[in-house]
């Protein structure tokens, strides 16, 4: 059975961060809230944790996870970034953006596309994730929490729980969540590509 936390929103209880973030070091895998919508989250080197987060969505080996960071530092010990690049993230951060860009050796080769070499990093602005993500000293693997044959993410913790209780971990909830997405930018190559119109505004990217 899953654990559950009910957080606070603006101000999460540390001792329950601490608790969450026990689980994520022990190869845990979390459901919790971002500053878009609900997402599924572990290490980014538990192996473990990024199969079953394939199985519950039914993910293919092409699709793009994101590497979720604290600040603009750890991300960019994950992805390769010019200058021009480097203006464009750090203005929109942090943020509800995805940002597509080619991974250093940083992460591992499983998490990148098998073909580009790329990964997905952002940087949210909730503070129940930039609680857990100080707490944890690392970036976090995660995947939109939507499950195969849903239109839209589960946007209530108590509904997670009650359909994820064997295949999470835990269950962090801090209130309803949303269910648009991040703005997903593929700045890989020479000009930016929206890849997917979500919650960020894509004209800075047009």
């Amino acid at each position: 059975m899953a654990k559950y936390f009910d957080v606070h929103p603006d101000n999460p209880q540390p001792r329950a961060v601490g608790q969450i973030v026990r689980l994520l070091r022990d190869d845990g895998l979390i459901a919790y809230p971002t500053d878009t919508s609900f997402a599924l989250g572990c290490r980014i080197g538990n192996k473990d944790g990024l199969d079953r987060i394939r199985e519950i969505r039914q993910l293919g080996d092409k699709h793009h996870f994101s590497l979720v960071c604290r600040d603009f530092a750890q991300l960019g010990q994950l992805v390769q970034i010019n200058n021009a690049v480097f203006r464009a993230v750090k203005a929109a951060t942090p943020g509800p953006y995805t940002f597509i860009l080619p991974g250093t050796r940083e992460v591992p080769r499983r998490l990148l596309h098998p073909r580009k070499k790329t990964v997905g990093v952002r940087i949210p602005a909730a503070a129940v994730v930039q609680a857990i993500l100080a707490e944890l000293g690392e970036p976090m693997l995660s995947s939109t929490l939507q499950l195969p044959g849903d239109a839209e993410p589960m946007t209530q913790g108590w509904e997670i729980k009650e359909r994820l209780d064997h295949a999470v971990d835990a269950v962090v909830d801090a209130g309803e969540c949303g269910t648009v997405g991040t703005t997903i930018v593929d700045l890989s190559d020479s000009e930016p590509v929206v890849l997917r119109a979500g919650l960020g505004d894509p004209g800075r990217f047009a």
